[in-house]
């Protein structure tokens, strides 16, 4: 950051960014309900996530096709700042619809109604990704991502226990939550949508604008570091989600110790939290410290997290016994931040090898070993988003937002990979287990990709390891 104007406005901006993760974690209450009251299988529960998931694949085409058909990139035209807040009265109809779809005792309204947030999140997405991106240099657009991405971690971790004890007056999972708080759940949310698009309106953030008129696909298409970038968040969405989807299933196997659903509850939770582990960390170099001072951090603030992840399942009634030795895990994540020397391409490849070794020993081994190892997947996750993010717009120049708009799109991988592990899965001679060589396919690209795009962007006069200010943009 280089003023503490624009430190102010990364800050306000943060604010949707948090109140993704808090909604997303609803749904984590929402869908045992859905289970429960209209006697779902496993699968249809699922769904809930599938059309969230889906919800903004379509929603970046739709926005995409708006654009086409009028011959002016919409989002451009309106600002980042007035998308966001579109988006989030988007998100309020659909919060607000799920009261009647309940109590109607409709599940396809119900998924109805999900799939209008997620059109909302997909608009605020959309925009507020490049948003933060222009809030400072090119080169250091991939820290303030991660600082966001962080404030979203926060927000999925504090989410459960906040909504919980809110509404049901308990920190356990609320299978057993009434229609009444339901209905309170989702007008609090609609409530708190409201509340941000107000925040965001009278915020002085800046309303950046372009009224360059809008060519087609091939327009943002023709840049090779978009492309494949496209197909780097398709992998990256799909490995974060598919890790965990089919994590219970794996530790209900003997070799894995036939955990029961309470064991099984606080490793999903230490999966996600590595998310948050490592987003917290990428966060610290979105701040003017000093080098000393970074170095510091670099190594606190990792376990500083791990420690929030512990206390969490602590209030859960979790077992954090059992996860203690995952710091070996977040120390092998701190030598890969010094590895990386915050630059884009080289941290998107040292994480993306963190990947593709922690599924190889997963996929090797069994037991505790191999269960950190895959769980160890959600730290390399963590931070590629915003180096994957920044490294497929850099260049795009008046294509930005339309580039911003496919990567979006690519948030599918998590509908998608999930169930194709899956069916693997059922495969008798594959099993839950080795379906994992999905993952270090995943992982495999993503290396690839930075790799790759280090020489594309050298070949259009951009430097990855030292970008000039506004090279981006």
């Amino acid at each position: 950051m280089n003023t503490t104007k624009q430190q102010t406005q990364l800050y306000t901006l943060a604010v949707v960014f948090f109140f993704w993760g808090f909604v997303a974690a609803s749904n984590g209450i929402f869908i045992p309900f859905c289970k429960k009251h209209f006697e779902l299988s496993q699968f249809q529960s699922q769904l809930v996530d599938l059309t969230f998931y889906g919800g903004y694949f379509i929603g970046s085409i739709i926005l995409f096709l708006m654009s086409m058909f009028s011959k002016v990139d919409i989002l451009n035209k309106i600002g980042y700042k007035k998308g966001i807040i579109i988006g989030l009265l988007i998100s309020v109809m659909g919060a607000l619809a799920i009261i009647p779809a309940v109590n109607a005792g409709s599940f396809n309204l119900i998924l109805s109604s999900f799939f209008l947030i997620a059109i909302g999140f997909s608009l605020q997405q959309t925009a507020a990704q490049p948003f933060v991106a222009a809030l400072g240099s090119v080169e250091t657009a991939s820290h303030r991502l991660n600082f966001a991405g962080g404030v979203n971690s926060l927000g999925t971790t504090l989410g459960p226990l906040i909504v919980s004890y809110v509404l049901f007056g308990s920190l356990s999972n609320p299978s057993d939550a009434s229609i009444d708080s339901i209905n309170n759940l989702y007008l609090i949310l609609a409530g708190v949508f409201v509340a941000v698009a107000l925040f965001f309106g009278v915020s002085k953030l800046p309303d950046i604008t372009n009224n360059e008129p809008f060519e087609n696909a091939a327009g943002a298409l023709k840049y090779p570091q978009l492309y494949l970038g496209m197909i780097a968040i398709f992998a990256y969405v799909g490995v974060e989600v598919t890790i965990q989807s089919n994590m219970g299933a794996l530790l209900k196997l003997p070799e894995f110790g036939a955990l029961d659903e309470s064991f099984i509850s606080g490793f999903i939770s230490l999966y996600w939290g590595s998310l948050m582990i490592g987003r917290w960390t990428g966060a610290i170099s979105a701040f003017n410290l000093g080098g000393a001072m970074k170095k510091v951090l670099t190594i606190v603030v990792p376990f500083l997290a791990f420690g929030v992840i512990l206390a969490v399942n602590y209030l859960r009634g979790n077992d954090v016994s059992n996860l203690m030795v995952y710091a070996v895990c977040v120390g092998i994540l701190v030598a890969g931040f010094f590895l990386g020397q915050e630059k884009p391409a080289k941290s998107l490849f040292v994480f993306g090898m963190f990947g593709v070794v922690a599924m190889l020993v997963g996929l090797m081994t069994t037991g505790q070993i191999a269960l950190y190892a895959f769980i160890s997947g959600g730290l390399a996750c963590s931070i590629m988003w915003p180096n994957i993010f920044s490294l497929a717009v850099a260049g795009l120049g008046k294509y930005t937002s339309q580039g911003s708009a496919f990567l979006i799109m690519m948030i599918l991988g998590g509908a998608i990979i999930p169930p194709v592990q899956g069916k693997l899965a059922d495969v008798p001679s594959i099993g839950i287990h080795h379906s994992y060589f999905i993952t270090l396919l995943c992982f495999g690209y993503i290396a690839f990709y930075a790799l790759k795009v280090k020489s594309v962007l050298k070949n259009q006069g951009i430097d990855v390891d030292n970008l000039e200010s506004g090279a981006g943009h």
